[in-house]
């Protein structure tokens, strides 16, 4: 593959050297998913670095009885904090992941990856700048989990939808949360009492937005 305008999308390896251009060249490949396709299954060998072009896939975790949580979304112009650690630890998937938006990835290959690690300062920089971030996301969640009420979260992921129109299940959210759908349907009618949200049928409104970001602790 010649053509790397994909490049243009991720600033910080504007001035990658031309050897590490090279590299990309001859190794990267760009592919394409449609909603609902399945990334990568936990357990299963991590063979490529993923730089995201377009569309939005989510990176969740299953429990032994079935259970999932949203570890995070990867999307436009994004990497994959998992994929990261496991190319860097050689280490198979610890989580799975789906598309939820249909993507565009660039994917290099391990073995491309591993030589542009080492040969690369300014990729190299790129990738960990990148990993670091992505932990600190990881952290905010683990924070989350172990220390703000189901009733916070729930009030923040209708606050992370940025519309006064929630079109998620009840279903989608206790996925995302990690619990039961019928928790999640106690407490949002526990938050709908409060005159935060109203309860529709496919659908969640919200009518006081200052209440869920009291609820949230923002």
């Amino acid at each position: 593959m010649n053509n790397l305008d994909w490049l243009a999308q991720f600033p910080e390896l504007t001035n990658l050297d031309q050897h590490a251009k090279d590299i990309l060249a001859q190794y990267a490949r760009i592919v394409e998913a449609p909603i609902g396709t399945i990334g990568y299954h936990e357990g299963a060998p991590c063979n490529a670095y993923i730089m995201r072009l377009a569309g939005q896939s989510r990176v969740y975790k299953t429990s032994s009885n079935g259970r999932e949580i949203l570890l995070y979304r990867v999307a436009a112009s994004d990497t994959c904090i998992i994929t990261t650690t496991c190319l860097l630890g050689h280490s198979d998937y610890p989580a799975s992941t789906v598309v939820e938006a249909p993507i565009r990835d660039a994917l290099i290959p391990a073995v491309a990856f591993n030589q542009l690690m080492l040969d690369s300062a300014i990729f190299r920089q790129f990738v960990m700048t990148n990993y670091g971030a992505l932990i600190s996301d990881l952290i905010v969640l683990l924070d989350e989990v172990a220390f703000h009420s189901l009733e916070a979260r729930i009030a923040k992921v209708l606050l992370d939808t940025k519309s006064s129109q929630v079109t998620r299940t009840h279903q989608q959210i206790a996925d995302e949360l990690g619990t039961a759908r019928e928790v999640v349907s106690r407490q949002l009618k526990r938050i709908e009492a409060k005159g935060a949200i109203s309860l529709g049928r496919g659908q969640i409104e919200i009518i006081t937005r200052s209440e869920l970001e009291k609820l949230a602790n923002f």
